[in-house]
């Protein structure tokens, strides 16, 4: 079954890892895992935001990891779609989010509605472009702001890894390191045309959360300022889908591994008021 776990994935690299002293899940989340207390962890959701510039690869990241597809065609997103992934982690169902956001500076207003409650933030640049590098520190103030009342896990994700020759790469990488350290932001370099560590980098996303969420359950904590994982839920019935309708976030339903991307069948007629 896709989305199974059962062991911890390690980091892409020691070397820009904010939990780089954690090489296992936790004694309490595994021995919660084991005798069935880990409370309500599997009916919850953790929320992840993707996010950065225009054609750095956002929604191929997801297609990738969720479908196993990349399409060659570039297709911006006009607002906000979503993906959710089933997981099977150590015995514990689990589920996470993916909130795919257009890069586009005129949806900035409203795709920052959905940062809110976002318990990761991916923040994604093309490692070819050092104009999507900088933009980086942009993206994940905006989101901050809009998440101040969760302290969210961040990802500094370098896609294009197929496209970059060596001697380049080391010097991007030596950059991209010491930006994820001053952001407290776990460093990855991926390739969603090859699939080269995709898997790994949201399987590291998933499994940090997890970890987190179950050590929330079993210490009971009811910290008010912090909300909840997936407070309403989830359902998971199949073959459902929804269309997002942008300035209102909808619940999603969908088939029991992952909800396909719920939108409308003309994106640019039916969203943002595109042209009908």
């Amino acid at each position: 079954m896709d989305g199974v776990i059962n062991n911890f994935p390690p980091p892409f690299t020691e070397y820009a890892c904010p939990r780089r002293g954690q090489a296992n899940f936790h004694q309490k989340t595994r021995a919660a895992c084991k005798d069935g207390t880990a409370g309500n962890v599997g009916l919850k959701v953790v929320k992840s935001i993707v996010i950065g510039d225009l054609s750095v690869g956002k929604t191929s990241l997801i297609n990738r990891y969720c479908r196993n597809l990349f399409e060659k065609d570039y297709k911006p997103t006009i607002g906000v779609e979503f993906e959710l992934k089933k997981y099977m982690i150590i015995g514990q169902e689990f589920h996470m989010q993916m909130w795919d956001t257009s890069g586009e500076e005129r949806f900035k207003s409203i795709t920052g509605a959905y940062y809110r409650g976002a318990h990761v933030v991916i923040v994604v640049f093309d490692l070819n472009d050092p104009h999507s590098f900088h933009a980086t520190n942009n993206w994940l103030n905006d989101a901050l702001d809009k998440t101040r009342n969760t302290t969210p896990e961040i990802f500094l994700i370098g896609n294009k890894l197929d496209l970059m020759k060596e001697h380049i790469l080391e010097s991007v990488r030596e950059k991209s390191i010491n930006l994820a350290n001053e952001i407290n932001a776990e460093y990855w370099e991926v390739s969603a045309k090859s699939g080269e560590n995709v898997k790994e980098m949201f399987a590291r996303v998933a499994v940090l959360c997890f970890d987190q969420a179950v050590l929330r359950e079993t210490e009971n904590l009811r910290d008010t300022s912090k909300p909840q994982i997936g407070s309403g839920g989830i359902k998971t019935s199949r073959n459902q889908s929804q269309t997002i309708v942008l300035g209102r976030a909808d619940s999603p339903s969908g088939s029991p591994d992952y909800i396909h991307r719920a939108y409308s069948k003309d994106k640019k007629s039916k969203c943002c008021g595109g042209p009908t």
